[in-house]
């Protein structure tokens, strides 16, 4: 599954219609989020995580969708069951994002 550039227009829209969504939140100044977009994009291919959906957001540029995973350093991870934020981290770990698509579980 290919990740897909949401902003404020269409991130509440998005979460509500996916049953489980990954987001990765980051600003383009971000070299750990650069470091982090082909990790990303490798595992919204692996196919334990089929069903999730992958999300980039611009932090700077979408104060709502910002807000609503509480975004405290970047890159910063939220993962939601629809529209309800589940989990959080601010990682640069592959790992520990791994355990975050788990526990969608």
């Amino acid at each position: 599954m290919a990740v897909e550039v949401l902003t404020d227009d269409n991130f509440k829209s998005t979460l509500f219609n996916n049953d489980k969504t990954i987001v990765k939140y980051f600003a383009g100044w971000c070299g750990s989020c650069r470091l982090f977009t082909p990790k990303f994009k490798r595992l919204s291919s692996d196919e334990r995580f089929q069903g999730v959906s992958f999300i980039d957001v611009d932090a700077e540029k979408n104060p709502e969708a910002r807000k609503m995973a509480g975004v405290t350093n970047l890159p910063f991870f939220a993962v939601f069951k629809g529209d309800k934020l589940v989990k959080a981290v601010a990682t640069s770990k592959e790992e520990t994002v791994v355990d975050l698509l788990n526990s969608l579980n």
